[in-house]
């Protein structure tokens, strides 16, 4: 069944992701990976990733201060389901070794970033 299955990650704009990483390594002791914080399975029921963006990154819309990732347990599957009920969901997707990705926008004009994590 199509649904979401978890958080996927928090991400946020930062003047200065480098040192903003640095300094949560420094004062909180977690080590970034992939461009992220990804905390282990052992640590969560499922992966989650904390991400910190330049403020002019186009990864989300600029006026936008934070994305939501949701895990989902099939990407495709919930996107049909999304369209289906009129949500404008982006048409593009993108493959990557530790997953899927897709987009669509909530009611409130957010864009939302779906991840199927592979394996």
């Amino acid at each position: 069944m199509a649904k979401i299955t978890g958080l996927g990650g928090a991400f946020l704009r930062a003047a200065d992701p480098k040192a903003l990483y640095a300094w949560y390594e420094e004062h909180l002791g977690i080590a970034a990976s992939y461009g992220s914080f990804l905390f282990p399975k052992e640590m969560q029921r499922a992966h989650v990733a904390v991400a910190f963006f330049p403020k002019g990154s186009d990864y989300f819309p600029v006026a936008q201060p934070a994305i939501l990732n949701f895990q989902v347990d099939d990407l495709d599957g919930v996107l049909e389901k999304l369209k289906a009920a009129g949500v404008v969901v982006d048409p593009k997707t993108e493959d990557y070794e530790y997953g899927r990705f897709g987009w669509f926008v909530d009611s409130e004009g957010n864009r939302v970033e779906l991840w199927e994590p592979a394996g």
